[in-house]
């Protein structure tokens, strides 16, 4: 597919109105979406945000490349916009943007479609095509300029195959940024037009949308003199054992490629020795920036892998309930087979994995792919003695050390033995050292911590358990999907597994506030917010009642000293009320559409609202009227 299918002179801007990034991003979403390019204007507008506040997607030169993969995009495309006087798009050189072009690409868009958007960025590298396209006076000099260089571009691909090795050794790359459309292929652009330049040989893999391009292979591994990963997203490390690895951000990879390549050529790199032993451009051990980084970082892997098990598993068994609280028990009055059937699907199969998910994952994100047979089988012995959620978090982690300790031990053994030790000697080692520290250490204690802690819950008073819903409910507000609302969704989860259903009550009250109650507020006080805020809290309401907090984030992150202290105030206040009602919710995700699963679904939707009510309210004495438009 050609560059030029997706880049029309309907969707050309040649003279962009505002200086500012946030108005520019706007004006291009808004030709997108004039050119029937998008279903959902303000949900793209949201994903392209949410990507630059990864990193800027201004990488220098002159150049801004924002871009969004999304369900809002109804079919791929890319707007050109450009500015003689430049745009303050916050560029890794510190200078203007000149040309943005913005990609929008579907959700499920197929791989020539990607190919044509990662081709585009790499074009982009070429100081002769900026500056046509800075000069061309008409939208068909755009196409005509781009058509022109996409040909020469396929050309040159063909031709690269034949390069001629290099006498100073091959240098392998690996390039991937978190959506993987463009930083992914001009960092590999970059490296490769450098490499050129300096007579290296080298090769770059690209982790992109469309899947790894240029794979590595284990002969290249073992012959390069060094390699570079320049990656904002995991990629695959444990191959690259033994062998200088520099690692550093994909824009890295943009804007310094010879200081990398020379960097490489010079072996100026620590050996990669698995499990985040290995060392960035800084000189700081991987993982090692800051304990609680770390900590995060492989704490989250965990959740997030095990988040599909319990929104599926949970959901299914709050469905059961509808026949009744007792209707999968064989004798019961209420005994439904088909209710026992979800039951034993979601309870029994899906959320009983849930530990053993969790450990293999936090275990997999410390030690790459051998530590998570350990990490798995500690999570299950955890789930077998009743050690619930903390004996699974343990596991996990002290799965991932154990095998980064084994890494370490077994690292002398004869290189003829490597392909032993992803087979047998990690996992052979792992899960015995783990299952045998579990088994006679951790599970017992564990299991009375736990136990003590359900009692201790299902003992407080009234007084006790509202403070708890404030907290919670507090937490679900403050960075609204962040470090603080994910540590009291653990929580809540924990305390389903252990039997305890009053805190996730208190924790989905809480979340649902922030989206409802902006919503409400765009709708009460609308002399409070644009036109386009407006349109956005209509979103909210389905957000909101979907559980989904960070429908509230475009907002908070617009006008925080004033949504954030409303939000967390409703989301305490919505918590509060939950257990103030002792309303009990034993699905862990859902909204609305589980409230028939708990014991008092009329008080909870009480409590939710009054949160939702007292946060417009807020928003609406705290807010200052924006001029009429």
């Amino acid at each position: 597919m050609k560059i030029t299918e997706l880049l029309t002179k309907h969707t050309i801007k040649l003279s962009l109105e505002s200086s500012k990034k946030e108005n520019v991003i706007e004006e291009m979403v808004t030709v997108l979406d004039q050119a029937g390019k998008l279903n959902d204007k303000e949900g793209y507008k949201e994903a392209v945000i949410n990507r630059e506040k990864q990193s800027s997607t201004g990488i220098g030169e002159g150049i801004a490349i924002p871009h969004a993969k999304t369900a809002s995009v109804k079919e791929p495309a890319i707007a050109f916009g450009r500015s003689k006087e430049g745009v303050d798009y916050e560029s890794l050189d510190g200078q203007p943007s000149h040309l943005v072009f913005m990609i929008a690409a579907t959700e499920g868009a197929n791989n020539t479609h990607l190919e044509a958007l990662s081709r585009l960025s790499t074009l982009l590298m070429r100081e002769e095509i900026r500056k046509q396209l800075l000069e061309a006076a008409t939208e068909d000099e755009i196409i005509d300029i781009i058509n022109m260089h996409d040909k020469d571009d396929e050309e040159e691909e063909q031709a690269e195959e034949a390069q001629a090795p290099s006498a100073k050794g091959k240098i392998l790359a690996v390039t991937a940024c978190p959506t993987g459309i463009a930083h992914t292929f001009m960092a590999a652009d970059a490296l490769k037009e450098k490499a050129k330049e300096m007579g290296v040989d080298i090769k770059v893999e690209t982790n992109g949308s469309s899947g790894v391009k240029n794979k590595l292979t284990a002969q290249e591994i073992e012959d390069a003199v060094a390699i570079i990963v320049a990656a904002d997203k995991q990629v695959e490390m444990e191959r690259f054992n033994g062998k200088h690895v520099i690692e550093v951000p994909v824009t890295a990879g943009i804007r310094r490629p010879k200081e990398l390549i020379e960097q490489a050529l010079k072996q100026d790199a620590p050996i990669y020795q698995g499990g985040g032993a290995s060392q960035n451009d800084e000189g700081e051990a991987k993982g090692k920036s800051g304990a609680g980084n770390a900590f995060y970082k492989h704490l989250m892997s965990g959740v997030s892998n095990m988040l599909p098990f319990v929104v599926g598993g949970g959901i299914l068994v709050a469905i059961s309930f509808f026949w009744g609280i007792n209707s999968a028990k064989p004798g019961d009055p209420s005994y439904n087979e088909f209710a026992a059937a979800l039951n034993a699907i979601g309870g029994g199969n899906a959320l009983k994995l849930i530990v053993a998910v969790l450990a293999g994952f936090i275990a997999m994100s410390i030690a790459d792919r051998p530590g998570f047979a350990p990490g798995m089988v500690g999570g299950f012995m955890a789930t077998q003695a009743d050690a619930g959620f903390l004996g699974g978090l343990i596991a996990g982690f002290l799965a991932g050390y154990i095998v980064v300790l084994l890494k370490k031990v077994f690292a002398g053994l004869p290189q003829v033995l490597d392909g032993l030790k992803p087979v047998l000697i990690y996992p052979l080692f792992g899960i015995f050292f783990t299952g045998i520290i579990m088994h006679y250490v951790v599970n017992t204690p564990v299991k009375m911590i736990m136990d003590g802690l359900t009692h201790w819950l299902e003992g407080l008073g009234t007084g006790n358990l509202v403070l708890m819903g404030i907290i919670l409910g507090g937490m679900m507000a403050i960075d609204m999907g962040g470090p603080i609302n994910k540590a009291a969704f653990t929580f809540g989860i924990a305390m389903i597994d252990a039997g305890n259903f009053g805190p996730h009550a208190a924790i989905m009250a809480g979340g649902m506030v922030p989206p409802l109650g902006i919503a409400l507020a765009t709708t009460i006080f609308k002399n409070k917010f644009s036109k386009r805020d407006r349109e956005a809290g209509i979103t909210c309401y389905f957000m909101g009642a979907s559980f989904i907090t960070e429908g509230a984030i475009p907002f908070a992150a617009a006008d925080p000293a004033r949504v954030i202290p409303a939000c967390v105030i409703g989301s305490a206040i919505g918590g509060g009320l939950s257990q103030f009602f002792r309303v009990t919710l034993p699905a862990p995700h859902g909204g609305v559409f589980v409230f028939l699963t708990t014991n008092h679904p009329l008080l909870y939707l009480v409590s939710v609202l009054i949160g939702a009510v007292v946060t417009a309210v807020l928003l609406g004495i705290l807010k200052k009227p924006v001029p009429a438009e």
